[in-house]
């Protein structure tokens, strides 16, 4: 069967790979901007242009709620947000669609740097205020790094 290409495929597999570089330089136990800061100077190491902090409008009805900022943005086409914790909360991957939600990027990574390595969970969702103009549709767990097999609990209750 012939690959299928996912979308920003090449960009998700630099930014895991960083991920993975920065947990095995790292190991366990530091507090979350720390590894932010890490992925950072990793991710810049590798050519890549990375935003921090970015702030984005969430609308509410057609108007300005409030905003809301993001961990890391790369290269203006994938989202990151970054969990360092014991274990990762179940409705980690919701504040990732959220977060796509109110942009124009359809394809974001959520990295748990927790006890058994750094696990990572990719999300999709279809943008209908992308460039790509794709239809909207519910996002789709494609993988979530140590736990590949399983899907997010939260995706399990719509």
């Amino acid at each position: 069967m012939p690959h299928v290409k996912l979308i920003e495929e090449d960009l998700t597999y630099s930014i895991i790979g960083a991920a993975h570089e920065v947990y095995n330089t790292l190991g366990y136990g530091f507090l979350e901007h720390i590894y932010i800061k890490a992925l950072e100077r990793e991710l810049l190491t590798r050519g890549h242009k990375v935003s921090r902090e970015v702030g984005v409008v969430v609308m509410y009805k057609g108007e300005e709620l409030t905003d809301q900022r993001l961990d890391m943005m790369v290269d203006d086409r994938v989202v990151v947000e970054v969990k360092s914790t014991p274990g990762l909360h179940k409705a980690a991957s919701r504040q990732l669609f959220n977060y796509l939600r109110a942009t124009r990027i359809e394809v974001g990574l959520l990295f748990h740097f927790g006890p058994n390595g750094v696990g990572h969970f990719r999300l999709v969702s279809s943008n209908p205020a992308s460039p790509r103009e794709v239809s909207p549709r519910e996002p789709k767990p494609l993988s979530r790094g140590l736990n590949a097999d399983e899907t997010d609990p939260a995706d399990q209750r719509r």
